[in-house]
């Protein structure tokens, strides 16, 4: 559950188990061990992991129901949700089969519920990630954040920042290259913080491992994960606007489009810093894809606060924004704030601000109408009653091309051609170079 980072970490773990032997089935058979890789970014993230884990223990009652991630971090060990057998915090989860294999040793009838608490603050090495049919992977490269903005209990959950070897990410991904991945995702809890914990400037650490990623054989695109604005200098925009391997697809951080309300998030730049990262960006790359989330409903958040972020969202004009309405987590400052805004009025906010993205994405679509791209196939879909290979833009479009059996079409192929019209947010491309 939740993000990126849990995923890759769960990948690890499944891996960890399939070479112990262990099958997976789908978590809606009956198995003996459940485990739930937790989010607690939300009270609503809390809410769907205690769900999750519930839901394990009514599937067999005799199963072993692990509980790991940041669920488990955020609470106190006299806290546990009585469902849970094992819990597993973030920073032991990597020996998960280990800590549930002992558990097993160690079981008996009075047996009761075990905590297992790894050691703060430190990145430890793991086995290169397989991920045998993808064309993508994501490369955990940072864990942890000194951010501590008013409505996150992340830094909280996960701890303070901390980065990973540059050798040992080298390593998995030149073992991912190898096994046929052609796109790597650098992903972390605040990957802006990247070096910082080693004493470097994180534009410096970013840009030398970047570049050094663009040279394993292999590796065709490299895309950057949630990033934020401050970290895009002229500097650092200029360095990697030189790596033709990086997608000009950037995941700035916003949250909102008003400084009265960036404030008291604890966000730490304006909006006019915002701005002048965005344009730095278009200065160096050719039409490049800028993302972005936002929160509606902040605690304070007035109606002409909310009209200013709108209007701000259309003077940018995004690729895509996630909308989140506001959820209160408990331990944190803006949780206690007694100006929260009525589920009703975020509830509006969003679907507002919903349409304003899917008018922007529309538009920022339909621009690569007529014009020549390359698409990374990835999977099949059927359309009215044909087959179509799906796949990405290194702007992150998404574009579908006719399957073709007399034409060398396969997962990982990189196909070249014209985009000639859109087909339910995807645009339609025409090949004209298979090869």
């Amino acid at each position: 559950m939740g993000c990126k980072v849990n995923s890759y970490e769960l990948d690890l773990i499944r891996q960890s188990f399939a070479k112990e032997g262990y099958r997976e089935v789908p978590f809606e058979e009956k198995a003996d061990i459940y485990v739930v890789n937790t989010c607690t970014v939300t009270n609503i993230a809390d809410r769907k992991s205690r769900q999750m884990l519930h839901r394990a223990r009514k599937e067999n009652p005799a199963a072993i129901v692990c509980a790991i991630g940041c669920f488990v971090d955020n609470l106190g060990s006299a806290d546990i949700d009585p469902a849970i057998d094992l819990a597993i915090d973030n920073r032991a989860k990597k020996d998960c089969v280990k800590h549930i294999e002992a558990y097993l040793r160690d079981r008996t009838e009075t047996t009761g519920q075990r905590v297992i608490r790894g050691e703060k603050d430190v990145f430890s090495e793991r086995p290169p990630l397989l991920t045998p049919g993808r064309t993508r992977a994501d490369i955990k490269i940072q864990d942890g954040c000194n951010q501590f903005c008013s409505y996150c209990i992340i830094p909280y959950a996960r701890g303070r920042i901390v980065s990973r070897d540059e050798e040992d990410t080298m390593r998995e991904i030149v073992t991912l290259a190898e096994s046929g991945i052609k796109e790597v995702v650098l992903v972390g809890i605040h990957v802006s913080s990247y070096g910082k914990d080693r004493g470097e400037e994180p534009q410096e650490a970013l840009l030398r491992l970047l570049t050094r990623i663009q040279m394993i054989r292999g590796i065709e695109r490299i895309r950057l994960s949630s990033i934020e604005p401050r970290i895009m200098t002229e500097e650092f925009v200029s360095g990697i606007a030189k790596l033709t391997k990086l997608c000009p697809h950037f995941h700035l951080s916003l949250q909102s489009g008003c400084d009265k309300t960036l404030k008291e998030m604890n966000r730490r730049y304006t909006t006019a810093e915002y701005r002048e990262s965005v344009e730095r960006l278009r200065r160096h790359f050719r039409e490049p894809a800028i993302t972005t989330d936002i929160i509606v409903g902040f605690p304070g958040e007035t109606t002409e606060d909310f009209a200013t972020t709108v209007s701000f969202v259309k003077e940018i004009g995004f690729y895509q924004i996630h909308v989140f309405p506001y959820s209160k987590r408990e331990g944190t400052v803006a949780a206690k704030r007694k100006d929260q805004v009525p589920d009703a009025e975020k509830k509006a906010r969003s679907k507002e601000l919903l349409l304003l993205t899917a008018e922007q994405a529309r538009a920022y679509r339909e621009k690569f109408i007529g014009q020549e791209e390359e698409i990374l196939l990835e999977e099949t879909t059927e359309q009215d009653g044909k087959t179509f290979w799906v796949g990405h833009t290194m702007r992150y479009v998404e574009g579908i091309v006719r399957e073709d059996k007399s034409l060398p079409q396969a997962a990982g192929m990189l196909i070249k051609g014209r985009f000639t019209g859109a087909s339910g947010g995807r645009l339609l491309l025409q090949s004209d170079d298979p090869s």
